[in-house]
């Protein structure tokens, strides 16, 4: 039995000839029933310390020449499997320390934290102009996630099942967060209706990187996904300039990380761009 984001993708590519528009409509019912019923969260999840207008120039952000991802050979973020010689080496062995499965189980750990380093830290709420909310911070746990998981894929089957080992453990830490938020009877339904946006959001997401979409399509889901109280389709005018800088933002990352060698994929040396301390120089890599 092929794993369940391996049954997914198959499931995915049938539904890309949908028009990404009505998809994100019928997942934007989903999302507000599911949220409202986890809005409940604690204090330590609903944390509004962020300010009321972004201190960044958003217009000219996110238009630097995309670049790879990967880390510096000398990097200390870099994360590398012991090298163990002798005696211990061969024990690992035996333990299958170094087998194929052992070895996509540890990737996938630092990818995932990687993607946690992005959407944990207050940098994107920041530039954005976004509060910490529970629902605010899964849907950027969810863009991430389909940011890797289109990159893995690209790969082809090797991709496909590390993308699935990335999703369990995706799947763990978000019914870890549903729990912290409040929510401890009906677990699985929720996690349940959680998945559902997940998918969602990812279909509408790869609709609006087709080559026959147009520019304001992924605009246009970045907004009913991650700015969007009430899962309406209409951009608020107001939110327009941010809504395109993220649309930019997004837009260059997927360059990038199709810029980033399978290596450094696999293992998880690589870094989204940087968020902190934000300025259009800063984020020339």
């Amino acid at each position: 039995m092929l794993p369940r984001w391996s049954r997914a993708l198959t499931h995915l590519s049938k539904l890309r000839s949908l028009n990404s528009i009505e998809v994100g409509k019928d997942f934007s019912m989903i999302r507000c029933q599911s949220y409202a019923a986890v809005a409940p969260a604690s204090a330590d999840s609903l944390n509004k310390s962020f300010p009321a207008k972004s201190r960044v120039n958003l217009d000219k952000m996110f238009w630097s020449k995309p670049c790879s991802l990967a880390l510096a050979p000398d990097s200390p973020l870099r994360v590398e499997d012991p090298k163990y010689e002798g005696i211990k080496r061969m024990i690992l062995k035996m333990m299958l320390f170094y087998s194929k499965q052992s070895k996509s189980i540890r990737g996938a750990n630092v990818i995932y934290r990687r993607i946690l380093s992005q959407v944990d830290k207050p940098a994107i709420y920041e530039v954005f102009n976004l509060e910490k909310t529970f629902k605010m911070t899964f849907s950027l746990l969810v863009l991430h996630m389909w940011l890797c998981l289109r990159r893995l894929k690209a790969e082809g089957k090797d991709g496909v099942e590390l993308g699935q080992y990335v999703y369990e453990i995706y799947n763990h830490d978000v019914e870890l967060r549903v729990s912290k938020a409040g929510v401890n009877l009906l677990l699985t339904k929720w996690m349940k209706e959680l998945e559902k946006i997940f998918y969602g959001n990812i279909v509408a997401y790869d609709a609006a990187l087709l080559p026959e979409a147009t520019q304001e399509e992924l605009t246009d889901v970045i907004w009913r996904n991650v700015f969007s109280d009430d899962g309406t389709s209409k951009l608020d005018a107001a939110a327009l300039r941010t809504v395109q800088a993220m649309a930019r933002y997004v837009r260059r990352e997927v360059s990038c990380l199709s810029l980033t060698d399978k290596e450094a994929m696999f293992s998880g040396n690589f870094m989204f761009t940087s968020l902190e301390n934000s300025s259009p120089d800063s984020l020339k890599r």
